[in-house]
């Protein structure tokens, strides 16, 4: 029974045991991640309101904006890829930079499984570097953490926004459902965007018989050089995330014994790490869901 006050929505106490996980869950990643060459940073909670805004597109909203006493309007941070670009500009670090960073972050959206409005994210970047070997060797880097970690089976879904050039963002997130909701009901949406039913069915014909991209192509010649066995990864020509946000490769961490779930994601996102120093700086990275990841392995 209740004695004390509640916490507020989303947010939540971690008792000692699953603390524990949470804590040997991320040793495990870290140890993998300084193998690969990345090194740690730490950026603060908050940070100034317009140092996060216009980045994240619709998601904006999700900010935990304030005004502090001295009249400052601040925000918690939304996530850990907009201080590290903050950062760069800032100190000007020795490129390519290679860094993770664990930490807090708030979003005020509606909590669901493995998701609060406070969790916790482990990222991983390369930061100042086009090579499409980083992206293989982040992919790999990710793959390798989360079997260190306990997790067997789990599958890298990866895809190309490039594959979406010149289609409609409302038709990009009516494919990506494929796999949620199945191909009749993709069609529907297609409809209500415009499409004639026909159209809409050849349209998803299209779509998911895409080849991969060569950039993909040469991505996964140097998954296979590091290593990373072929059933750990699989193209998928209708993954898509952050419209707004990733410009070249893209992927997703599923987990089968666990619904399937994401437990982490990531891409290139070349526009991004520059947008603080005006210079064109590329990058690319991966975000580990702490949250969900602990509760994958239970």
């Amino acid at each position: 029974m209740q004695k004390g006050p509640p916490t507020p929505k989303g947010f939540r106490d971690i008792e000692p045991a699953l603390a524990q996980k949470r804590r040997q869950a991320i040793d495990q990643i870290v140890k993998v991640l300084e193998e690969f060459g990345f090194e740690p940073l730490e950026t603060p909670t908050v940070e100034f309101a317009d140092t996060l805004k216009g980045k994240y597109g619709e998601e904006e909203r999700l900010i935990y904006e304030f005004t502090d006493r001295g009249g400052r309007d601040l925000a918690l941070r939304y996530d850990l890829t907009v201080p590290l670009a903050r950062y760069v500009a800032n100190h000007n670090p020795k490129l390519p930079f290679r860094r993770w960073q664990q930490g807090q972050v708030f979003r005020g959206e509606n909590p669901q499984a493995g998701r609060f409005r406070e969790f916790t994210q482990l990222d991983f970047d390369t930061v100042g570097s086009t090579d499409l070997a980083e992206d293989a060797n982040i992919i790999a880097a990710a793959i390798k953490a989360v079997k260190a970690v306990g997790l067997a089976n789990i599958q890298m879904k990866i895809n190309d926004r490039k594959n979406f050039e010149g289609v409609d963002k409302k038709v990009v997130i009516a494919l990506d459902k494929l796999e949620k909701i199945g191909p009749e009901k993709v069609i529907d949406e297609l409809v209500q965007t415009g499409f004639a039913k026909d159209k809409a069915a050849s349209l998803l014909t299209t779509m998911r018989n895409k080849k991969p991209t060569k950039d993909l192509e040469a991505i996964f010649v140097n998954l296979e050089k590091s290593g990373v066995a072929k059933d750990e990864y699989a193209y998928d020509s209708l993954l898509a995330r952050g419209l707004d946000y990733y410009t070249g490769a893209i992927f997703e961490l599923r987990v089968p014994s666990y619904g399937n779930l994401s437990i982490g994601s990531g891409g290139r996102y070349d526009n991004l790490i520059g947008m603080f120093s005006g210079k064109d700086i590329p990058a690319i990275g991966f975000s580990f869901g702490i949250d969900r990841l602990v509760e994958a392995l239970q």
